[in-house]
């Protein structure tokens, strides 16, 4: 979700693990003992061991602040005010990680994305390496989300390749953004288009919203069937929304003048509808933006902690508050139009979406292991594992064809690398990278509970 080609500059965030280190130490390597008989290395390749990284933290408006943001917190930058968004875990360049030297601070930074390119293969495996031109696929994130963010979607690969050659300073690659939310409180969203019949119920109750879709269309979704589904009703959607979000800035203010007149009355006989908080909530932030209005034809999700929420290519969506873990594809192309400051494409949102009209599927994890729960979504690029282990139990990730990026969210606990004759310690904000075929054992050993989060390539890629 959200980032912004507009947005500041991120800045390094010291994050390391405690790591047991070999020859490489300066660079916070676990190196198997045996990585010199792997016939994928070569004598000059970088050794294939687990990696220490610093991530990037992106200090967006709409983060959390101090002890209240979970980013700040596993940024340790609790003390700074600044509004901590994002935590960034990849290879993209506009906030790339680093390489963590065993000190925090000495030397040059290497970019994860540059210790990558120089032995693809044997960093990323080679179907990696070969599918994704020797980059890693997927992006991880942390978000904390004080405040709601735009009504925005994704582009699909031929879009985004169009977008990035029209308009590069916007559009900043030409890659494609699925991806997927993993909520750690509880955690709102708007996503999708309602139903039909939903749609039929705020075109009757809503009138503020009528009066900006034309007749004809509000005619046709009126007298629509909840089976007719098709190109049929997806274009009578496709114009109405199209002409909603295209209303002048004085005709949003005044419906909008109109609804809050209306509801406020009827608040004397009625409670509101979670809809109308919402909207009214809303509109507080972003006093006459259009995106308010908007809300009444998009789905209102919450997600209980554990419960996750994936987004394919053109489907609409704002993130509203919460905590989360994030993976996606490698990109940061996001499209706007409502509930933002900043640039808005509303003719390109407006024309890329799929208006399906349903309930996005919540996924609830499937256990491959005790304390491990895995979500898989439908894209190649990723899939996300969250491990919670009690006090004083182990669990160990078997080797894998892809990489990972590990991070610890809370308590403490020790790790121990494939082949490596000692333990690291592993605690709160902790980030490290682990190529192909790595065996990675670890333990909780604190007061509390150990809970890690672990992306890497969708499991299916590789069946």
């Amino acid at each position: 979700m959200a980032s912004s080609s507009t947005a500041p500059s991120s800045a390094p965030m010291g994050l390391g693990l405690g790591l047991g280190l070999g020859a490489m130490g300066g660079l916070g390597l676990l190196l198997p003992a045996d990585r010199d008989h792997d016939p994928e290395l070569q004598p000059c390749s970088p050794p294939r061991g687990v990696l220490r990284l610093r991530g990037a933290v992106q200090h967006y408006e709409w983060g959390g602040r101090g002890d209240a943001s979970l980013v700040a917190r596993l940024a340790g930058e609790t003390a700074e005010g600044c509004p901590c968004a994002e935590l960034w875990m990849g290879t993209h360049p506009a906030a790339p990680s680093s390489l963590a030297s065993d000190d925090g601070g000495g030397g040059d930074e290497v970019s994860l994305r540059e210790w990558l390119a120089r032995s693809p293969a044997a960093l990323l495996g080679r179907a990696v390496a070969a599918r994704w031109g020797g980059d890693l696929p997927f992006l991880f994130k942390v978000l904390s989300v004080a405040q709601p963010l735009s009504i925005q979607a994704h582009p699909d690969r031929d879009l985004a390749r169009a977008l990035h050659a029209l308009r590069p300073a916007t559009y900043r690659d030409a890659n494609h953004k699925p991806e997927m939310a993993v909520a750690v409180t509880e955690f709102r969203a708007l996503c999708g288009f309602v139903t039909i019949q939903e749609l039929k119920d705020v075109l009757r109750t809503v009138p503020e919203v009528r009066m900006l879709v034309s007749k004809e269309d509000a005619a046709k979704l009126m007298t629509a069937k909840e089976h007719d589904g098709g190109t049929g009703v997806r274009s009578y959607l496709q114009s109405a929304f199209t002409k909603l979000m295209a209303t002048s800035k004085e005709g949003v203010s005044e419906a909008i003048s109109k609804l809050k007149s209306r509801l406020d009355g009827e608040s004397k006989t009625r409670s509101f509808t979670e809809k109308e908080q919402l909207i009214l909530s809303l509109e507080q932030k972003y006093p006459g933006d259009v995106g308010v209005l908007s809300a009444f034809f998009f789905n209102y999700v919450k997600l209980s902690p554990g419960e996750a929420l994936y987004i394919g290519a053109n489907e609409p969506h704002a993130y509203l508050s919460g905590e989360c873990v994030e993976c996606m594809a490698t990109s940061d192309n996001v499209i706007r139009a409502g509930l933002t400051p900043k640039y808005k494409d509303v003719q390109t949102l407006c024309s890329m979406l799929t208006y399906k009209q349903m309930f996005p599927e919540i996924l609830r994890g499937v256990s491959v292991q005790p304390y491990v729960t895995r979500y898989t979504p439908p894209f190649d690029e990723f899939e996300v594992d969250r491990y919670l282990l009690p006090q004083g139990e182990s669990v160990t990730m078997s080797p894998v064809p892809g990489p990972s990026i590990f991070l610890v969210m809370t308590g403490e606990g020790e790790i121990q690398a494939d082949g490596m004759p000692g333990e690291g310690k592993a605690k709160e904000g902790d980030v490290f990278f682990v190529p192909p075929r790595t065996e990675v054992k670890l333990h909780a050993s604190g007061p509390g509970r150990l809970q890690l989060y672990r992306a890497g390539v969708n499991s299916r890629f590789f069946c």
